[in-house]
């Protein structure tokens, strides 16, 4: 095989061949094989249990290779610790970054390694001078001295990159980093991307959005079930090439919506208003349509999703189920009702992710189960295994933990937990947010099929293609209002997003 490396007569930055990594008789890596040259932008893709997030494990020192070929820089290496790797020049950058929330933000980029001065005191001044040269080097504007606590997931990303940076990190890895961004954010990150891959530095860059991998990267390797499968230089490929080779297939129908008969009222919101949050909601969903919810980050659209199921508090306004008011912060009643939510954050609000597959999809539906009080395992069993096996969950067994599992899986899994309290509405939050295509295709098809069925689904989603392929009706909201209701026949890229950047009059 043949792999791009860099300049000519200099080793690659990053050189993996034919790794291999196995979990007891799970095999992640069968054969992983990555060449990232030293001042390029290189695209990691591939499904949702590819096995690109082993891999990238294995370079920040946190798994150690069963078998192949691990070179940084020309040198072999084999990382023990994430210490050792960071020490060596390796950072990662994840989509939802970890700081000390009560620390300043100088405080977070000098974490254990703070300068010191007269006596062995800390130099607070050199450290902020230094983050106030980093900051202007990144060409961002974030107060030094301000907490953690609050920041925005784009400025926390920074922040990691400014350390990456002030440990002099010559390969950055990206995972995911633009999936909860808007788009002034991502245009932001990308800048900063460019400008280190021009002082020479090598990154990784692992996303779902090929518009993003496209725009940003000048090369993308490919994984498939744990192997290699190909890497090509950005303008010798396209798209449909690419998701071919992700998948093994093609995928004729990323939105396949079935045609459906629309009946009668389910769920109807009225005048919904919480101060500061959004106000005057008013919607219907009906038996048999997807509604979509459209809308740019924090324009208030998931914080109508948990008010309407009773999670958030609101002041004013009625939701029903079929006639029937629903108590407002009573989740239990909106579920006896036929409400279901999957939340946004599956893995801190959809998923007891330390636990077992099998508990996490009977988790809304033991009391159900149980038989004069009494649940056994063998019961859970066979309810989960149902669920599980109607919606394809890759998983090794029931009781594998929920956390070991793809993001795609763990989707999965909520949306089992959900529907096997056999819901009349489904509320769904950003369905397939970093998710691969395939896996996408598939949440796609289960909820044409669930509308077909007669049920009643509210999608939010911050992707346009996916609420226009979806959706029979588009709701925008726009800093907590509602300004349009657009049906499917009319609804365009331009006319929803003019919606959700200005105020309008709703429109049918």
């Amino acid at each position: 095989m043949t792999i791009p490396s860099g300049a000519p007569g200099s080793p690659p930055a990053l050189e993996l061949r034919d790794i291999r990594k196995s979990f007891g008789a799970v095999v992640a890596l069968r054969s992983g094989t990555l060449s990232v040259a030293g001042g390029s932008i290189h695209a990691l893709v591939g499904e949702n249990g590819a096995g690109k997030s082993t891999l990238v494990k294995i370079v920040a020192g946190l798994y150690q290779r069963d078998g192949g070929i691990f070179r940084f820089h020309g040198e072999d290496v084999d990382f023990t610790s994430t210490a050792q790797s960071k020490s060596a020049g390796v950072a990662v950058i994840y989509q939802e970054p970890t700081l000390f929330p009560d620390l300043s933000v100088t405080e977070n980029i000098f974490m254990g390694r703070q300068p010191t001065g007269r006596f062995g005191r800390i130099d607070r001044r050199a450290m902020r001078h230094e983050v106030e040269r980093l900051f202007t080097r990144l060409g961002v504007t974030i107060d030094p001295d301000r907490p953690a606590e609050g920041l925005s997931i784009a400025d926390q990303q920074v922040i990691e990159i400014a350390k990456a940076v002030s440990l002099d990190a010559s390969l950055l890895v990206m995972d995911e980093p633009t999936a909860a961004l808007s788009g002034v954010e991502v245009e932001r990150l990308f800048t900063i991307a460019r400008s280190l891959r021009d002082e020479g530095r090598a990154l990784i860059f692992i996303s779902h959005r090929f518009d993003e991998v496209f725009a940003l990267c000048d090369t993308v390797t490919v994984m498939r079930d744990g192997a290699y499968i190909a890497t090509s230089a950005i303008a010798d490929t396209s798209v449909e090439e690419i998701v071919h080779q992700m998948v093994g297939r093609e995928v004729t129908e990323l939105f396949p919506k079935q045609e459906t008969t629309v009946g009668a009222p389910l769920l109807e919101v009225e005048n919904l208003t919480s101060p500061g949050v959004f106000h005057d909601i008013s919607f219907t969903v009906r038996a048999g349509e997807i509604v979509g919810l459209a809308g740019l980050v924090g324009a208030g659209r998931s914080e109508v999703a948990r008010a309407v199921f009773g999670v958030d508090p609101y002041r004013e306004g009625a939701v029903t189920m079929q006639g029937v008011p629903i108590p407002r912060g009573r989740p239990t009643d909106a579920m006896r009702a036929g409400l279901a939510l999957v939340p946004e954050d599956r893995r801190k609000q959809g998923l007891v992710i330390e636990s077992g597959v099998g508990g996490n999809i009977t988790l809304s539906i033991r009391r159900q189960l149980a038989k004069l009080g009494f649940l056994t395992t063998g019961m859970e069993n066979r309810a989960a295994r149902e669920w599980a096996t109607r919606l394809e969950v890759k998983a090794h067994a029931l009781d594998t933990v929920a956390a070991t599992l793809s993001g795609g899986n763990q989707q999965k899994v909520v949306l089992a937990k959900w529907l096997a309290t056999q819901p009349k509405v489904l509320i769904i939050d950003e369905p397939t947010r970093g998710i691969d295509v395939g896996t996408k295709s598939e949440v796609h098809r289960l909820l044409s099929e669930l509308a077909g069925q007669g049920m009643g689904i509210l999608m939010i989603s911050s992707e346009l293609p996916e609420v226009l392929g979806m959706a029979d009706r588009v709701l925008v909201m726009r800093e907590g209002r509602i300004t349009a209701e657009i049906a499917r026949s009319e609804a365009t890229s331009e006319n929803v997003m003019y919606a959700a950047t200005h105020a309008s009059e709703l429109s049918s």
